[in-house]
């Protein structure tokens, strides 16, 4: 066993002995949260929806844009965390709205249920494009139960509908977005090409291209590519953020990340709304992620 795959491992095992600890409500510092219990769903397992409105939110007065978001109990509040880490959602978000840089926009921050978190993340129209013999390396981290298509039907078909009818909500697909980091940035990356009506954007962070953890004889980030030349959305409709680190897990993207860059390229996206971004020395952690979230949420954001 590699060191990635002891060290997620451990990650994993952490997390689900803090779960009784993430049942506390995150403490913010700008805006407020409610939280959804074990929101219902025919297609995945229940599970708690966190949902930041901005200080003044006033559905009376205005409208805002969507912001949807992975591992969402890994958010707003460090002190109920399993690595006592968090991007700092509402602290980022809270200041440039109040600077103006960027739209009103609430977060709908989807927590994962930590057992089925990779098969709920990992695209899965990808894995007929992995050969048979590496699909020993993928099946037992998802389960061997693919859910991907059933988390974006709950997202898509029932959350969404749901968070449209509760709150002031500009519904459109200019105006919704969605976001992760690592398994998280490949299932936002997956909801816009599968939902490309539904999301105009996505910022995807660490982006974990291997699904595994090792780049040897990996055939994954190629899986992932070929769906990417024959899914890929009109750049004219939509906008995509990627980014990576240097250190840990982020050091084994490079490759991929590069030729990821080349397919959207070759789909006709440009700076306008293509972003790619490298963060020397950052790792693979809510702290790199909390650093920089400022990046992606003026890209997506910003505008009407």
């Amino acid at each position: 066993m590699s060191k990635f795959q002891k060290s997620i491992l451990l990650i994993i095992s952490l997390t689900v002995m803090v779960t009784m600890a993430q049942a506390q409500l995150p403490k913010v510092s700008s805006g407020t949260i409610r939280r959804i219990v074990n929101f219902p769903s025919r297609y995945v397992q229940p599970r708690n929806v966190d949902i930041w409105v901005p200080a003044g939110y006033d559905p009376k007065v205005r409208k805002y844009a969507v912001l949807y978001m992975q591992d969402g109990q890994m958010l707003f509040d460090s002190t109920v965390t399993w690595n006592k880490q968090e991007w700092m959602v509402d602290e980022t978000l809270g200041e440039l709205m109040m600077r103006k840089q960027i739209r009103d926009a609430i977060v709908v921050g989807i927590w994962n249920t930590v057992t089925y978190r990779h098969a709920e993340y990992f695209p899965q129209k990808a894995i007929p494009n992995i050969p048979k013999e590496y699909l020993t390396e993928l099946m037992p981290l998802i389960r061997n139960k693919p859910l991907a298509d059933d988390y974006l039907r709950f997202l898509v078909g029932e959350l969404k509908p749901w968070v449209d009818s509760n709150y002031a909500t500009l519904p459109d697909q200019r105006n919704t977005f969605i976001a992760g980091s690592s398994m998280g940035g490949l299932i936002s990356l997956y909801a816009v090409c599968e939902y490309p009506t539904v999301f105009h954007g996505a910022a995807c962070l660490s982006t974990h291209w291997t699904g595994t953890f090792d780049n040897k004889n990996n055939p994954i980030p190629a899986a992932l590519q070929q769906y990417l030349k024959t899914h890929l959305p009109k750049q004219a409709d939509h906008k995509f953020y990627f980014d990576r680190g240097t250190v840990t897990l982020d050091s084994l993207y490079k490759p991929h990340q590069d030729a990821v860059d080349a397919i959207f390229q070759g789909a006709g996206y440009s700076i306008l709304n293509y972003n790619t971004k490298e963060f020397a020395g950052e790792d693979h952690s809510e702290r790199s992620w909390a650093r920089r979230f400022y990046v992606p949420a003026m890209f997506l954001l910003s505008g009407k």
